[in-house]
């Protein structure tokens, strides 16, 4: 069974995956990105 916990958990795991590929090359114009992503949800 599928669960909400599960979809949260693997959706973590993509974040952090993405986070730690970008981490290498910190942008200002990265980080108004992030904002304007965080904003939308």
């Amino acid at each position: 069974m599928y669960t909400i916990e599960m979809a949260y958990a693997r959706m973590r795991e993509l974040q952090d995956l993405a986070n730690r590929s970008r981490a290498h090359k910190p942008t200002a114009a990265s980080k108004r990105a992030a904002k304007k992503a965080a904003k939308k949800r």
